[in-house]
């Protein structure tokens, strides 16, 4: 039996920005390698003035607690971001799926560094179709365009 509460997803709302930026820094937080560009207030501005109001935006919520947050802007995962103390539960796999559903084409960017992420991507059927060198993402990492074909 788990400990975690039952997790829900559900569409996001502007109420939610806050929630979503401190969960973004988090998971960003989480990883030496990525630099830190932009203050809690700029993650804060992002979310809700841009994000929100531009992309399609589900939420995972555990109890009344949002623990992650999937953004897709036609057919792109712009952004997948989980608590961190909450990653290996499925919530991922779960909020991917639900993005992508009826989707024929995905496509998203990941870091080259982040080796979970492209194992997670790969094992729900992504390839790698192109090496960035981190010259056109504003953290100059270098990245890999992940395509899924249905």
């Amino acid at each position: 039996m788990s400990s975690f509460p039952e997790v829900l997803l559900r569409p996001a709302t502007s109420s939610d920005a806050a929630a979503i930026a401190t969960i973004m820094r988090a998971s960003l937080d989480a990883f030496a390698w990525m630099p830190v560009l932009h203050t809690p207030e700029e993650d804060l501005f992002f979310i809700r003035d841009i994000l929100l109001p531009n992309q399609q935006v589900t939420v995972a919520e555990a109890g009344e607690r949002i623990v992650g947050f999937v953004a897709v802007n036609g057919d792109r995962v712009e952004q997948l971001y989980l608590d961190p103390a909450w990653t290996g539960q499925g919530i991922g796999s779960r909020l991917l799926a639900h993005a992508i559903a009826g989707m024929c084409l995905v496509k998203l960017h990941c870091f080259q560094a982040n080796t979970g992420a492209r194992q997670f991507y790969e094992r729900h059927g992504f390839r790698a179709e192109a090496f960035g060198d981190g010259s056109t993402n504003e953290e100059g990492l270098p990245d890999v365009l992940y395509v899924l074909r249905r």
